[in-house]
């Protein structure tokens, strides 16, 4: 009786304790998540957490914004929109897929099928083109006119 207490104790206690730092590492990963989601805006094209500037005036004021918006437990999204609201769309990394910024993800996709086209186009006219024939020269027959050329020659050749 006194053992199978003492085991209740000891599993309540572990259970206590994974529950309480269930959630002990999931500050950490969010502020990574967050913080890998937006750029410095020094103008050094590099994402906020690893902004490596010496002397940069901007990634460690963002961090620490970023540490407060999310100790005070509001979304990502929001957070996010804040952070565009005060230094402007580019401060994300990736551009929202709404609205206007659509056309950032529509772009490289159109301009590669469009180059594509054109490719194949411009090589398709190239090789359906007449061949031009110089100056003195012979130009070359094909078709039907070759093939009544072919047969004159065979009449006259025959003895």
């Amino acid at each position: 009786m006194v053992l199978s207490l003492k085991r209740g104790c000891l599993l309540g206690l572990l259970c206590f304790t994974i529950f309480a730092f269930l959630g002990a590492g999931d500050e950490d990963a969010r502020f990574s998540t967050v913080g890998h989601k937006m750029m410095c805006v020094c103008g050094c094209n590099q994402v906020l957490l690893e902004c490596n500037h010496v002397g940069c005036r901007y990634s460690d004021r963002m961090r620490g914004e970023l540490s407060s918006a999310l100790s005070r437990a509001e979304s990502d999204d929001l957070v996010l929109q804040s952070f565009v609201q005060e230094y402007g769309p580019t401060v994300l990394i990736a551009p929202t897929n709404a609205g206007f910024n659509r056309v950032a993800w529509i772009m490289p996709y159109l301009a590669l099928v469009l180059g594509l086209t054109t490719v194949v186009l411009v090589v398709r006219a190239w090789k359906l083109r007449p061949l031009r024939a110089h100056a003195g020269a012979v130009a070359p027959v094909t078709g039907v006119e070759f093939e009544r050329f072919r047969e004159q020659a065979r009449k006259e050749t025959e003895v």
